[in-house]
């Protein structure tokens, strides 16, 4: 059937053709007419801030999305108060939430045609959760605000983490969890690094910057015939996140020296801990026998991602001489760079 085309002068757009068309406008959310609801990245407007126990939104706009609706387009000039917020509880605390809510009277029957900033009060309770607006609502969350009890102060803070954030058709989107409606070539931002949707996965396509410790000196002394950590004063152990992909290169480098004995070992090599557990071997270390050797090991490591780990580096020789002239640990370099594509 023919529809009506935005914006033919001999056409007359009713409401709701005109917030579908406005769905051209806006991030998709996976749906044929679905957009993305939420406020612009970087955008100050629409801010919660609270004045004693009066609560304030700051001007700014938002695009309220909602199904079979379209998208509503809300600017509010000027700074809006929706109230102050209820009195503390005696001895449970409280999370409310503030909101905006456009009322249409063809959707929720309110008989209202019009775009609000809503406080609503939480429960006090021993664990307390924000609420969740009643009914047939078209809103979008703006902010939360965490109510002490009394016994536990009084006071009161606003969090705007319950605000999403949406981007025109092709933006990035900065969010903490990957966005609906993937299509090739979609990016976004998850706070670490850009990603990008290849059809089958997220790819990491922002560099990282490589990581690294340097040995600052020898220890005094070394201990025979174990793997030994380096004091931390000697050489730091090296944390880091394992990133999307899972996938990170380690490499291990310095001066090893041992000529005790022409069968006299030395090793330098690295242990992990925290999120992944791998032990100082000949799989993440360099070695000399009876000699001195100069050298890099780079070893690539698939573990989970987002795990935290810590690299600590080690020593072992097999037997102990003069310190520096004849068994030597020296000029350590543990670098760790993580690998972007999956």
């Amino acid at each position: 059937m023919p529809v009506d085309v935005w914006a033919l002068d001999t056409l007359a757009f009713s409401g709701l053709e005109a917030r579908n068309v406005d769905s051209m406008l806006s991030m998709g959310n996976g749906t044929a007419l679905g957009s993305r609801s939420g406020v612009r990245p970087g955008d100050p407007g629409l801010t919660v801030t609270l004045a004693g126990t009066t609560i304030n939104c700051s001007a700014g706009v938002a695009l309220v999305a909602y199904p079979g609706q379209g998208v509503y387009r809300a600017a509010f000039p000027s700074t809006v108060s929706p109230g102050t917020y209820t009195a503390a509880h005696a001895t449970l605390n409280r999370i409310d939430l503030v909101y905006l809510r456009i009322w249409d009277n063809s959707v929720d029957a309110s008989g209202l045609l019009k775009g609000d900033i809503v406080y609503l009060a939480g429960t006090a309770s021993a664990s307390p959760v924000a609420p969740t607006p009643a009914g047939t609502q078209i809103y979008v969350p703006l902010a939360t605000i965490t109510v002490l009890s009394v016994s536990n102060g009084g006071t009161a803070s606003v969090s705007t983490a319950v605000r999403p954030y949406t981007v025109a058709p092709g933006g990035i989107l900065p969010s903490s969890s990957a966005p609906t409606g993937l299509y090739v070539g979609q990016y976004y931002d998850d706070g670490t690094g850009l990603l990008r949707w290849n059809g089958s996965n997220w790819r990491q396509v922002s560099p990282y910057t490589p990581l690294y410790q340097a040995q600052v000196s020898q220890p005094g002394s070394f201990t025979a015939a174990a793997f030994t950590d380096f004091p931390a004063v000697n050489w730091p152990p090296l944390t880091f996140t394992v990133p999307p992909s899972g996938l990170v290169w380690i490499s291990i480098g310095g001066a090893v020296m041992n000529t005790n004995t022409s069968t006299a070992s030395g090793w330098m090599a690295w242990r992990a801990s925290g999120g992944v557990t791998e032990s100082a071997s000949e799989a993440n270390g360099l070695s000399t026998v009876g000699a001195r050797t100069y050298a890099t090991r780079r070893v690539l490591r698939s573990w989970t991602p987002g795990a935290s780990v810590t690299l600590t580096p080690q020593y072992l020789f097999s037997t102990v001489g003069t310190l520096t002239t004849v068994t030597r640990a020296d000029n350590g370099l543990l670098a760790v760079e993580p690998v972007a594509v999956a």
